[in-house]
């Protein structure tokens, strides 16, 4: 059995043929073409599975559903985008529209950060848990909570908005309109303010200034862990203060969910163990259940850019 899993993103749109052993065969992808019409983003999706099908060796009629991962807010039983600020759009029947396109073909639709994570439950870090959670750390901090095997979305399909709880009261300004959500601090955006902010009292002839060639628009994700590898100790003081603010988050998340495992992925966390082990660090002495004989397991996801394709495909098993 074959299976095809469509992960929608801002820029992209990509399309994946998933095997028995949950590996993926064949992708394909195109720009997402919003701002558009509700049939042009369609036929965009359309154009792209069957690009991948073709280059997979794999038909229609082969395959036993079609999942879709769309950000927003999704209602699952009803095939409806009831909201996507990504997308632009609002009350958008995508499941009707493309099983039109597809002749029949069932297709099965959820928000993207729960399919990366059920991708990551299915074949990757969380693999075995009965319990997990996935965070993402990008522009924003994405998640996706596995409870009892399922996918949690809550009553009205936009729980587990994880990025936007609170851990700063009257801090930043979020793009959700309130201020001090997690997001604005432990995503990558939010490292690079931190860091930015740390520069401004630096002297300029330190490493970390170097680094950017003098220009603070030139701040990454990765510069504050590089000035720290160079002894700065500006550099220093951001990755302790990034490390606290993310595990702030992750022990709010353990405490509330009580995960087997919890997954961290995103580029940040290229820096491997510079920060798992202080992050686990921190988790193991501010969680909860510090005294408890089972604690959960605090990991690196697998699956990278893949986990919101593999989910997707596999949102019928």
């Amino acid at each position: 059995m074959k299976y095809l899993g469509i992960d929608v993103g801002g820029t992209n749109i990509a399309v994946g043929i998933v095997g028995e052993d949950d590996q993926i065969i064949a992708k394909a992808s195109n720009k997402t073409p919003t701002p558009c019409s509700e049939e042009v983003f369609c036929d965009c999706i359309v154009k792209t599975a069957y690009e991948a099908m073709e280059k997979a060796g794999v038909t229609l009629e082969e395959l036993p559903w079609i999942g879709l991962g769309c950000p927003g807010t999704i209602n699952r039983a009803t095939g409806i985008v009831e909201f996507s600020n990504n997308l632009g759009y609002s009350n958008f029947p995508v499941k009707k529209m493309l099983e039109e396109r597809l002749h029949g073909k069932e297709v099965i639709i959820e928000n993207d950060a729960n399919a990366a994570a059920y991708g990551e439950y299915q074949a990757g870090a969380l693999k075995g848990a009965d319990n997990a959670v996935a965070i993402t750390l990008g522009t924003g901090v994405g998640s996706g909570i596995i409870i009892d095997h399922k996918i949690y979305s809550g009553s009205n399909f936009a729980g587990g908005e994880m990025g936007h709880h609170v851990i700063v009261f009257d801090g930043r300004q979020c793009n959700c309109g309130r201020k001090g959500c997690w997001e604005r601090y432990a995503s990558a955006t939010g490292l690079i303010i931190t860091t930015q902010e740390a520069m401004q009292d630096a002297d300029k002839e330190s490493p970390i200034w170097k680094l950017v060639d003098g220009d603070i628009n030139r701040v990454s994700g990765r510069t504050a862990f590089d000035a720290m590898r160079a002894g700065d100790p500006v550099g220093k003081k951001v990755v302790d203060e990034y490390i606290a603010y993310l595990g702030c988050g992750v022990v709010n998340v353990i405490n509330t969910f009580q995960p087997d495992i919890l997954c961290i992925g995103g580029g940040i966390c290229n820096e491997g163990e510079t920060l798992l082990a202080p992050l686990r660090a921190y988790v193991d002495r501010e969680q909860y259940s510090m005294n408890s004989a089972k604690k959960t397991v605090v990991c690196r996801a697998k699956l990278g850019n893949d986990a919101g394709i593999i989910g997707a495909a596999l949102l019928g098993k």
